[in-house]
């Protein structure tokens, strides 16, 4: 059957409203429960990368944590350890340490 179909069927003295009250419930609790929190942290992620700074400690979406040293458009060169530079993209660039990790 054609879903259109099974959505207008209603029972013979019954309104289909309930049904809508229903599916409209359900798309709001979709909505602030999955969709808002994502493009919330979406936006902090990007506010984040927009204020990126020399010498500032950030760790990359593969998980290694390095030292900004220089930024030039959306290559940013990071230093992992003395010595140790590598380049990568801003966009991979994931959140600010919480703390730094204990060197051995």
């Amino acid at each position: 059957m054609n879903l259109i179909n099974v959505l207008l069927q209603a029972a013979p003295g019954q309104s289909s409203m309930p049904m809508w009250i229903m599916l409209g419930a359900m798309f709001l609790i979709i909505y602030f429960f999955m969709i808002r929190p994502q493009n919330k942290k979406q936006k902090e992620i990007s506010n984040f990368r927009k204020t990126l700074e020399v010498n500032q400690e950030v760790i990359t979406a593969g998980g290694i944590y390095g030292t900004i040293k220089h930024i030039e458009g959306q290559t940013v060169e990071l230093q992992i350890a003395n010595g140790v530079k590598i380049l990568i993209d801003v966009n991979s660039i994931f959140a600010k340490p919480a703390a730094t990790p204990e060197k051995k």
